[in-house]
């Protein structure tokens, strides 16, 4: 059967089901097969979203040849391989978040894109929401002046319970789990996106809430992962960053994000781990008094009532489509997402090390 130009299957429910899926289709993709290890997760996901054919094997659906495009919507660990035989298969590949385990692997993963000459990008749809791209174009025109300092805090009480939480691909290094990857990576890449590359490390990685549940013993066992961390960056063309975060702190606070230049600041909020579709930026330069500046309706360009993750991640199929049809891989691609996991290698480098990594 010969490959649809706009026939994908996805790798993973959860995610994958709640904004993969319609998304996809919401931007013209038929979306033919998903994936789950476990069958009944996966015809569940296939019966609720209309989908036609169910599979437990990965490499069995990337070998489908009526398919053109992988996403690959799994536990870290397997996307490494995953995605090397989507590339080796011809297949365009959208691969979340975070993109390896580490560098060597992400490397490799870059290389097989480069060398297949197909579209292969990371799902960094955060670079879409209107506070990050906003704050892009503030930058690129000089409202603040020459950048020196961003701020970021991210506090949330997800792993504040009575009792433990069950036990997870999460809690694993060996499937890349950990609050840094999960959530620090978008960060990494939203100083990336503003700011350019980063020339130094100092990192700091805790598991204050380590005790999670084995549902198969009843047992509680202790986590490998992190689920707190904080950061220090320095970049290319000056500046530097900080970033706290954690899991495991209560009550919640949300994120709050400063951007400081010689003329002015910019601040972003949101109440959760994901910024919103209708984000605001609040800003002053020349010492003026903070005020909410009106989001330009470019950022904004539909609003998407069944998940507030999903005009972004739409806007970021877009570019994916684009790209296909143009035969290259726009931005966040597998070269940002190289560059990510380097900055994430580097932390635990230094958190382990207690010395500053230079890059």
């Amino acid at each position: 059967m010969a490959s649809s130009r706009k026939s994908i299957g996805i790798i993973g429910v959860g995610f994958g089901a709640q904004v993969h899926v319609p998304a996809f289709r919401s931007e013209g993709w038929d979306v033919a097969a998903i994936c789950s290890r476990t069958r009944e997760k996966a015809q569940k996901a296939a019966d609720e979203a209309g989908i036609a054919s169910v599979h437990t094997d990965p490499m069995e659906l990337i070998r489908r040849d009526d398919l053109a495009a992988i996403a690959i919507i799994t536990p870290p660990g397997a996307h490494h391989r995953l995605s090397i035989a989507a590339l080796d298969a011809g297949k365009h590949v959208l691969c979340e978040k975070p993109f390896a385990i580490d560098a060597k692997q992400a490397e490799e993963m870059r290389a097989a894109a480069d060398k297949s000459g197909r579209t292969a990008m990371i799902a960094h749809e955060f670079r879409h929401t209107p506070q990050r791209a906003y704050i892009r174009r503030l930058l690129a025109d000089g409202y603040i002046g020459k950048f020196q300092l961003c701020t970021m805090e991210l506090f949330l009480d997800r792993y504040v319970s009575p009792e433990p939480r069950p036990l997870s691909w999460n809690a694993y290094k060996s499937e890349g789990g950990g609050l840094l990857g999960a959530l620090g990576s978008h960060y990494i890449d939203a100083l990336r996106f503003w700011f350019g590359e980063i020339t130094s490390v100092s990192g700091w990685l805790a598991a204050f809430r380590p005790d999670v549940v084995d549902a198969a013993t009843g047992k509680i066992v202790k986590a490998e992962t992190d689920d707190t961390f904080s950061f220090t960056v320095t970049f290319k063309s000056g500046g530097m960053a900080t970033m706290t975060s954690s899991f495991a702190v209560t009550p919640a606070r949300g994120a709050k994000i400063a951007v400081m230049g010689d003329r002015g600041m910019l601040i972003a909020e949101q109440p959760g781990p994901n910024p919103l579709e209708s984000g605001v930026v609040v800003a002053s330069r020349d010492g003026a008094p903070l005020q909410e500046l009106k989001t330009p309706a470019q950022y904004m360009p539909f609003t998407d009532a069944r998940d507030h993750r999903l005009m972004a991640f739409r806007l970021l199929i877009r570019d994916f489509t684009k790209g296909i049809e143009q035969s290259t891989s726009p931005p966040p691609n597998f070269t940002d997402g190289l560059r990510c996991q380097q900055v994430l290698d580097a932390m635990r480098e230094s958190s382990a090390s207690g010395r500053t990594v230079n890059l």
